[in-house]
């Protein structure tokens, strides 16, 4: 690993991490470093993540890793069914483990046996060969593979939402979001928000949604896998902006066979419309009298940041800045991936108009840390009541935060 003056790209552990922290009923053990699950805790807590998954970590010695002894980790899967009784305990290596060549997979088919009430569901990219978007695809695609139980669809329609994790910026908050348009547009409820508000048994019963909404790439995987199985459509894409929002609805109505209730629709529409309309005069004479100052530069996941452009460059009419996404493997001619030299190159050179970023990124440059869109975070997130990004609440945050930089600017 070479040097970072700020964070370096997470590995696929932390994506596994912070996939898997969320889920109630579970219990993860991570057969690794004490220091790496207490650090882990903290940044989960400071997200937002509580009395969720039970986080345990067995701690290794120079004795484990030179004869590769396993039996801390049989003692703390004992001790944890002892004392939480999980559903499911998942087991993750960190990287030494990983290294030397722990199997952890059969490790847990030789315990399984021994504790019939309780699925040990092992995990690998302990290493760092692995980025966190890949740890996140993987635990995401493995969950669905081994959890989810033989059931027809429910008499009513349901939903299901894949790739709402941890790792996002504001992620609680654009998932109730979700929620309550589904329920406005097509009355529809949840059956497991995958995975940042959901329980085991949430996702056994993923099998009877009528329609899955992936929101970030890394879920596709997942949305196959179950379509395959259960014959379940799926619309990959997260809706941002009130014309986003409403194409996004009508492709859930073409994919579902659902009709959209237009009285619902037309009511967010033109309630969203009527919040905006004081503002957008100030942004055509900003864009037009003052072009330097409608620069529109994004910095973080390729879905966050090519839906927010979507957004201010198309229904807002701002000007494309500097946009970069955050992983390697997502990278393209519009959104390229940006290094950490690149990045910080960028921030620096964009001296006007708007930049959204990662709070690292904000907090380094001295700009507004309410643009943020992205971890690394700086600050604590307590609760999940933050005004979402995406969907019609999400269009009128988005203004209002940018608008009220211009007016800082004055």
């Amino acid at each position: 690993m070479g040097l970072h003056r700020f964070k370096p790209l997470p590995s696929g552990r932390m994506g596994i991490l912070w996939t898997l922290a969320t889920i109630r009923d579970a219990a993860l053990i991570e057969f690794g470093c004490m220091g790496h699950m207490l650090y882990s805790g903290v940044t989960l807590k400071r997200a937002g993540v509580h009395d969720a998954c039970k986080l345990y970590s067995t701690h290794i010695d120079e004795t484990d890793i030179a004869l590769g002894g396993t039996e801390r980790l049989n003692h703390t899967i004992a001790a944890v069914i002892q004392r939480d009784q999980p559903r499911v305990i998942f087991l993750l290596p960190s990287s030494i483990p990983e290294v030397i060549g722990t199997d952890i997979l059969a490790l847990c088919e030789e315990l399984q046996p021994e504790y019939p009430g309780v699925r040990l569901l092992p995990f690998g990219y302990g290493g760092f060969d692995v980025s966190q978007h890949r740890g996140v695809q993987e635990a995401l695609l493995l969950l669905a593979k081994t959890l989810p139980l033989a059931m027809k669809r429910t008499p009513q329609p349901t939903f299901n939402i894949i790739g709402s994790c941890a790792d996002l910026f504001r992620f609680q908050a654009d998932a109730g979001e979700l929620v309550r348009i589904m329920k406005g547009a097509f009355g529809m409820k949840p059956l497991c928000v995958l995975t940042s508000d959901t329980a085991i048994a949430d996702i056994e019963n993923l099998g009877g949604a009528h329609v899955n909404l992936v929101i970030r790439r890394e879920g596709e995987p997942t949305a196959r896998h179950l379509r395959e199985r259960f014959g379940t459509p799926y619309l990959a894409g997260r809706p941002y902006g009130i014309d986003g929002t409403m194409r996004w609805l009508e492709e859930i109505a073409q994919i579902s066979g659902l009709t959209a209730d237009d009285a619902f629709l037309n009511a967010e529409r033109e309630f969203s419309r009527r919040q905006l309309a004081p503002v957008m005069p100030s942004f055509r004479n900003i864009v037009h009298a003052h072009p330097e100052e409608a620069v529109l530069a994004l910095g973080g996941h390729a879905d966050v940041v090519r839906g927010i452009l979507s957004f201010g460059c198309g229904e807002l009419a701002l000007i494309k800045g500097s946009c970069w996404c955050d992983c390697p493997d997502m990278g393209d001619a519009d959104i390229p991936y940006f290094s950490e030299d690149e990045w910080t190159k960028a921030v620096q050179a964009h001296k006007k108009g708007y930049l959204m970023a990662s709070g690292e990124a904000l907090a380094w440059t001295g700009r507004n840390p309410e643009l943020q869109i992205a971890n690394p975070d700086t600050k604590w997130r307590l609760h999940p009541y933050e005004p979402p990004l995406v969907g019609f609440r999400g269009a009128v945050q988005l203004a209002n935060l940018w608008i009220n930089e211009d007016c800082q600017k004055v």
